[in-house]
Parts: structure tokens; C-alpha cells; sequence
């Protein structure tokens, strides 16, 4: 579980945000803080699990971004997500000069805030499971969706996105099982057929990889599991 802090003086909105945060699967709101001192105190306190900060920047007296240099001063692998009202590029530019992970102006749709979250994960998820990088990891790191990337959601003529989504997400929810075509058609209640045609795009992504058994008769049977190495791909199709 990804233990979030919020740091916001108004009630309502850290409430609200406490509520986003807990629609996210695999998230959970660990702390809220309604001061700057208040969070630099949970920040210091090594006993308290925090993998994220939602931070505010203007807080009555206080200016959040005050917590940005005690956190690196205090050394804690705890990254930041800044949510203001703050649009002034002098904020921002701060906010990104001390590396925080994204920026929300207030207001936002909760798609935005839970792209923010997730999209983090997802490059959290490759740096914690990689102990050596391709150049495409590193962009995907830095930029996002790298070039490459982007090219490789132009679905082939016959593929749709919805479908792609629905097969993607069972992948991902059975991550170590190797699977058939009749399996998984079956599972998601689509053709054999269609499916196939899915496994063979997914295989050329690299994001399955193919084994070939044979049975009593001879026939080949193709069988595929995920490539835990291409896992953050697989999650941009499952969105």
C-alpha cells in the first residue's frame, strides 16, 4: 500500500483529497497536516510510513513550499505532488527546481488527480522492480510517454481501445499466470479469434511473451505470460 500525506489548511479540501486518494486502488491516506509545522513534524518522524505528499502552497502564515528544502534536508525517499490555486511561474519553477513529481492547479477534475497518482506509481513501480536500465526506461522516467511509446498506442486496423483495456486489465490483475488464447477469450468473454489477434500486438510489444506446447495430437498450443520488465506499458493500456 502507498501511504499518501496530505498538507492542507482548509478542512474541506484535505477531506476531499483524503477521499480521492482512498478512490485509488492500492493507495491509502496515511496523515493529514493542517500546518507547515505539523507536517515537518510527521515528515521527521522516521516511525511514520510516507511514500507521497499532496501539498498545498499557500497556508494561512505559511508558504508549503517551506517543507520542500526539510525534506531533502531530512534525507526521506517521500516524493511531492503540489495541488494549489498557485499559477504564478515563480511557484511553479520553485516547486519544480526542488522535484516535485506533478503540479495540480486548483481546481481539477478528479481524472487529473488520479492520472497524477497513478502515472507516479507507475514510474516508482520501474524504479524500485530495475536494477539496470534500457534508454527507453530512462525516458519514460523523465518524459513520460516517450515518442516510441506514444507510437505504440496506434492500434492495428481491427483492434479497438475498449477491448485492448479489458484484456490489459485482466493481465493485470493475474500478473504471474501463463494463459491461452481459448483462457483468456473465455475469461473476458470475447472470440477466440479477436483475442488472438490481441495476444499477437501484445507479444510484438514485448508486453507478453509467447511459449509454444504441444499436446497429445501434435497441435501447437501458444501460451503467454507477462514481461515483468515492459509491466508499465502494459498499465498505459489498461487507463
Amino acid at each position: 500500500m502507498i501511504n499518501v500525506l496530505i498538507v492542507d489548511d482548509d478542512a474541506m479540501v484535505a477531506e476531499l483529497n483524503r477521499c480521492y486518494v482512498g478512490q485509488i486502488e492500492g493507495f491509502a491516506c496515511c496523515g493529514t497536516a493542517s500546518t507547515l509545522q505539523q507536517a515537518k513534524d510527521l515528515v521527521l518522524n522516521s516511525e511514520l510510513s510516507i511514500d507521497l505528499i499532496l501539498l498545498d502552497v499557500y497556508m494561512q502564515q505559511d508558504n508549503g513550499l517551506d517543507l520542500l528544502p526539510e525534506l531533502r534536508d531530512a534525507r526521506r525517499p517521500i516524493d511531492v505532488i503540489v495541488i494549489s490555486s498557485a499559477a504564478d511561474a515563480e511557484t511553479i519553477k520553485k516547486s519544480l527546481n526542488y522535484g516535485v513529481v506533478d503540479y495540480l492547479i486548483k481546481p481539477f477534475q478528479f481524472s487529473r488527480f488520479e492520472e497524477a497518482l497513478t502515472g507516479w506509481q507507475q514510474k516508482k513501480t520501474l524504479m524500485d522492480n530495475q536494477q539496470y536500465y534500457e534508454q527507453s526506461d530512462v525516458d519514460r522516467l523523465i518524459h513520460g510517454n516517450n515518442p516510441a511509446a506514444v507510437e505504440s498506442k496506434k492500434l492495428p486496423k481491427g483492434l479497438t481501445p475498449q477491448t485492448l483495456r479489458t484484456l490489459c486489465q485482466w493481465i493485470d490483475e493475474h500478473p504471474t499466470i501463463e494463459f491461452s488464447t481459448d483462457e483468456l477469450a473465455s475469461s473476458v468473454n470475447i472470440s477466440r479469434v479477436s483475442c488472438r489477434k490481441y495476444l499477437i500486438w501484445l507479444a510484438q510489444m514485448n508486453i507478453l511473451f509467447t511459449s509454444i506446447h504441444y499436446g497429445v495430437t501434435g497441435r501447437p498450443v501458444y501460451r503467454y505470460r507477462l514481461q515483468a520488465d515492459h509491466y508499465s506499458l502494459l498499465k498505459q493500456y489498461c487507463q
